[in-house]
């Protein structure tokens, strides 16, 4: 299966985009007066819509077809079905992994700034570091799924990049927070925040020196099913618990249906 190496340099510049979007949280936690929580509600019910529009429709549909044209009518819908509900599951363990102290989906906002009081140092700078950590654990799957998608289709990989830039902005005010309160440095919560991102562009950049030697239509079928099952359980877990946390239930709803809405409309553009 041959792809093209700019193709390749396209895909790691969307993993890379995605993932850095987590300072763009740690300048909103440092600059902004207050959070709007209605537009983080919106905007995250929309990312959720994105991920799982495209997941259903798009990715494992070319999944599905990639592993029948190659297994045969029943063996392909097994193994798509399977590597659906396998993403799922790994993505399950990694978060289950994680401590719940540090677990990067905690709700917060910029007036929290005002709010922490600066004492129990170590605490709090081990809470900010251990959320960095958890969300770099969890941004390695997701910079594998867009690395992967875009390969595939870069509209599809820029969609999906959008949608994951979007999530990671109230991840970057996750770890902002307390190293800023643990260190007095902005400097520093701001480095902390941003290095987490990385993950995604990391995970990338693993998923390509790994599979691609053995990339064949089986290993993207499979991949691609897997990544399905990864950005549905993100959206399900924690995209929309997050949206309703931040706003009223139905403008996350609002959000998903705007974002299934957009994606329907962008992929029908490249019929």
């Amino acid at each position: 299966m041959e792809i093209e190496p700019g193709l390749v340099l396209v895909a790691f510049g969307l993993t890379l985009f995605a993932g850095l979007s987590t300072g763009i949280g740690s300048a909103i936690a440092f600059f902004a007066k207050s959070t709007n929580t209605k537009f983080l509600s919106v905007s995250l019910g929309f990312s959720a819509g994105v991920m799982i529009y495209v997941s259903f429709v798009e990715i494992l549909s070319k999944a599905n077809t990639a592993l029948v044209a190659e297994l045969g009518k029943v063996a392909g819908w097994w193994t798509t079905v399977g590597a659906f509900f396998t993403g799922i599951f790994i993505i399950a363990i990694i978060d289950q992994l994680i401590p719940s102290f540090g677990n990067p989906h905690e709700i917060r906002t910029v007036e929290d700034m005002g709010r922490v009081k600066a004492g129990n140092n170590q605490k709090l700078m081990r809470m900010g570091l251990f959320t960095a950590l958890a969300i770099a654990i969890h941004n390695f799957p997701e910079g594998l799924a867009t690395f992967t998608a875009a390969l595939t289709d870069p509209s599809l990989g820029i969609a999906i990049a959008v949608a994951v830039a979007i999530h990671n902005i109230p991840e970057g005010i996750a770890v902002s927070v307390p190293i800023y309160y643990a260190t007095g440095s902005k400097k520093k919560a701001f480095i902390n925040s941003f290095l987490s991102g990385l993950a995604e562009p990391f995970g990338a950049l693993i998923g390509y020196l790994i599979l691609m030697p053995f990339m064949s239509e089986l290993v993207f079928g499979i991949l691609f099913g897997a990544v399905a099952g990864i950005m549905v359980f993100i959206s399900l877990d924690e995209l929309l618990p997050a949206a309703r946390e931040y706003g009223e239930h139905h403008l996350s709803v609002f959000g998903l249906i705007a974002g299934m809405a957009v994606m329907a409309v962008s992929l029908l553009l490249f019929l």
